[in-house]
């Protein structure tokens, strides 16, 4: 604690941490080693987000449980990452505090991604019937994998960014320079993950994929994961081999010094003292203490990934079903309709993920050209709305230009026009620009109004993840209900989506405080896809 200041703060107002890891030489090419399994780790989401829905389908989960299964996603970010996080700070293995973590995670991804690629053969080695709709031990593997791939990829992005800060030291400019990278190899992987996600051949390269219990698009899933597995085992490899880190050793000597300020000997023995996990704790303390400007953005963040997560629950399967018409559950043709949907769905997603890597470098631009950064995102949250809303129309026009012929007696729809399939594309990219916005300004703006209140930035973003995940929570949970009450599909929440975009925006135009005039707008801060 700086000399003068109180002896006791609020858990808002004072964040025990350990020591600051010993310095690291900076070296650009150290800090694109490590960022670079960012590249790695947003191909696995990147898949996830685009063939996995659909493939739960196929398992025979119906579409209106099929959300229930990401609840995952959001519970292992919550719980996961900051026990890792405080664990990796902690961590005096003679390897470093971040690289054991690191490779643990990287090595249960490998794990996970077989389970979830061979749930299919391993259901029917145990007894799942080939000619049954429903195969529970099927289902059964891939949840399994499913879970462990989530706290895996939870596991790799906290000690990444860690070991970036690391390296970096306290040097903003490095920071921010350590910072772009990892934006930019985000983008990297979600380009690379999409275009795999969406190329139907990638099978072929891997024969043996396609088995009796294995179709063409589950084959396709298996070769993709495939290439996941080697790309983010080599990065991590190349990166943890090449980038070393000292051991960390919790010294008296260094228990005055806190990230560069001088706290009092009590306050050193209390974080010494501080419990396995005393993270939670702050948070909820945090929660009654803070200041209007958080409330505020924890409010607008909500209603955000309120409008969000349906959308990225289910884009491809609204390309499969409601666009090209065909259906995960019925005869060959319809099904075979529906993966091309849901390919078309991950080269929409493809486009999305250019978009947003070219708009996450123009955001301080854009964000000085509005006003400010509140302003900005009070103003992409209503594109946003517009092109969730916009899905109710393509929707309705590629169901009144339904054409449809008769194949062995049966009636079958036929791809829509090219001018519907343009529109929704032109949909999945314009969504790149609100969605730059997302993975950046409610993060800057935590770490701006923090500081100018004096929290600590861990609990702050902390405490912003609550807000985060939460409305995920309240999305899988509810989503596949609410849409059976409206007869189905994924319009309903889509529209919901949109009045919540709409909310957040009014609410950050009118209510968000602009950040102080000192502190840049659009301050660089690198978010991960939960």
């Amino acid at each position: 604690m700086e000399r003068g200041e109180p002896s006791r703060k609020s858990s808002f107002h004072l964040e025990n941490q350990p020591p600051s890891s010993p310095s690291q030489p900076f070296s650009v090419k150290n800090i694109i080693l490590v960022a670079s399994i960012a590249a790695g780790i947003q191909f696995g989401w990147a898949l996830q987000l685009s063939l996995l829905t659909p493939y739960v389908q196929l398992l025979g989960i119906p579409h209106k449980w099929a959300s229930l299964i990401w609840l995952c996603g959001p519970i292992s970010g919550m719980l996961v990452q900051p026990i890792v996080g405080y664990h990796s700070d902690r961590c005096t293995s003679r390897f470093g505090r971040r690289r054991p973590f690191i490779a643990a995670g990287a090595a249960l991804v490998a794990v996970a991604v077989v389970l979830i690629g061979f749930a299919a053969d391993i259901g029917n080695l145990f007894g799942d019937s080939l000619s049954s709709q429903l195969k529970p031990r099927a289902i059964v593997v891939f949840v399994i994998g499913f879970w462990i791939l989530d706290v895996a990829n939870n596991m790799l992005q906290g000690p990444c960014r860690a070991l970036l800060a690391d390296i970096s030291g306290d040097n903003q400019k490095k920071t921010q320079t350590a910072n772009a990278l990892f934006s930019f190899f985000m983008a990297v992987g979600n380009v690379l993950g999409f275009a795999a996600g969406s190329y139907t051949h990638l099978h072929k390269i891997f024969p043996f994929t396609t088995t009796k219990a294995c179709d063409v698009y589950c084959a396709n899933l298996k070769s993709c994961f495939f290439f996941s597995i080697l790309l983010l085992l080599s990065l991590t490899s190349i990166a943890l081999t090449y980038v070393h880190e000292k051991p960390w050793s919790p010294e008296p000597g260094n228990a005055g010094n806190v990230g560069g300020r001088e706290i009092e000997v009590e306050e050193a023995s209390a974080a010494k003292a501080t419990p396995a996990v005393p993270f939670f704790g702050e948070i909820f303390g945090a929660l009654k203490e803070m200041k209007r400007p958080m409330r505020i953005l924890l409010a607008v963040t909500c209603l955000n990934w309120i409008a969000w997560f349906p959308f990225l629950l289910f884009d491809t399967d609204w390309m499969g079903r409601e666009v090209y018409g065909g259906d995960s559950v019925g005869n060959n043709h319809v099904l075979k309709l529906y993966n091309t949907g849901v390919h078309a769905g991950a080269l929409g997603l493809m486009l999305n993920s250019v978009v947003l890597g070219f708009t996450s470098l123009g955001v301080e631009l854009l964000a000085r050209g509005v006003g400010g950064a509140n302003k900005l995102w009070g103003i992409v949250n209503f594109l946003l709305a517009f092109c969730l809303a916009m899905t109710v129309f393509v929707t309705k026009l590629a169901k009144s230009t339904r054409r449809f012929i008769t194949v062995d007696g049966v009636i079958v729809p036929l791809p829509p026009p090219a001018g519907i399939k343009a529109g929704a594309l032109s949909l999945f990219a314009a969504l790149g620009i609100p969605f730059a916005i997302t993975c950046s300004i409610p993060f800057a703006l935590a770490s701006i109004f923090s500081s100018s209140s004096g929290a600590g930035q861990g609990l702050s973003l902390g405490v912003l993840n609550l807000a985060i995940v939460i409305p995920q929570i309240f999305v899988s949970l509810g989503s596949g209900p609410f849409d059976a009450i409206f007869g189905g599909g994924n319009l309903p929440a889509f529209v919901l989506g949109a009045v919540a975009a709409a909310a957040s925006g009014i609410l950050a135009l009118i209510l968000l405080p602009s950040p102080p005039p000192d502190v840049p707008a659009a301050k660089a801060v690198t978010a991960g896809f939960d």
